[in-house]
């Protein structure tokens, strides 16, 4: 199955990243993907954080769902729809939300990001917190291909930097753990190529990472590199910096040869 990760510079602009968002998808598909992730926020990145909360759906109904669902029907393919501002019942705070559509556009399964960042170097200063409240459980699902049932473990951005959610979504083992991500230029360029093949060596599964990459309209300059991972920790493809998608094909013949020479999670003893 070949699986395709986008990367966007999102705007303050709902529409235009919808747009573009859209294109990218049907680049993905035709170039053969058959599962294709878009970065977090790839509907807005706002001049302000709060200004996510202006666009905040109720679960399971509104524009971007709604559109994300029909992308994912259009092209009859998985779509893990980056993320969205969800209502999280909390006046002034909503969740950050990852949801995955089948090829015929129905929700099968959504996660609310459990991390929340707070970075502040003195020049550079974030803290999710004050929009966002935390999601509650980590989140796998079944998808049918041909080869098989392939496990989906899903994850969002910060996440990256906790091995106790990986670990958790491994049981069962995940054939493939997915992550949109808008990580800054600081963060990213210290930390995003590692911390990604690390999660992909010792669940000895692929990673399929989407981010956002490149100077927004609001100052901000994420760090991009969207990537797809082997077991191994191999990079099998990366889209540095700009719009477009990086893609790969992801065989479970090498999940089971990585696993079988290498039978670490066997040996797991805590």
């Amino acid at each position: 199955m070949k699986i395709a990760a986008v990367q966007m510079v999102s705007s303050p602009d709902w529409e235009n990243n919808r747009e573009r968002a859209a294109h990218w998808v049907a680049a993905a598909a035709a170039a053969g993907a058959r599962l294709v992730a878009l970065p977090e926020y790839f509907c807005l990145m706002g001049q302000r954080d709060s200004d996510k909360l202006a666009l905040a759906e109720p679960a399971g109904a509104g524009p971007i769902q709604d559109f994300l669902s029909g992308l994912a029907r259009e092209h009859e393919l998985w779509l893990v729809g980056g993320t969205l501002p969800v209502a999280g019942g909390e006046p002034g705070r909503a969740l950050n939300r990852c949801c995955v559509f089948a090829p015929d556009g129905r929700e099968a399964a959504h996660y609310d990001k459990l991390h929340l960042f707070a970075f502040d170097n003195g020049r550079e200063s974030y803290d999710e917190g004050r929009t966002l409240r935390a999601g509650s459980a980590p989140v796998a699902l079944d998808l049918p291909s041909e080869a098989g049932a392939l496990r989906l473990g899903l994850s969002i951005c910060y996440d990256l930097r906790f091995p106790e959610l990986y670990r958790a979504l491994m049981n069962p083992p995940c054939d493939l753990l997915v992550l949109p991500a808008a990580f800054t230029h600081t963060t990213g360029q210290a930390h995003w190529e590692l911390l990604l093949r690390a999660r992909a060596v010792e669940n000895q599964c692929y990673v399929l990472a989407s981010a956002q990459g490149g100077t927004h309209p609001n100052g901000r300059r994420t760090w991009g590199h969207s990537m797809v991972i082997d077991p191994w920790g191999t990079v099998l493809d990366v889209l540095p910096e700009g719009e477009g998608f990086a893609i790969a094909d992801l065989d479970p013949g090498r999940i089971k040869q990585v696993r079988l020479q290498l039978p670490a999670l066997a040996h797991r003893r805590l």
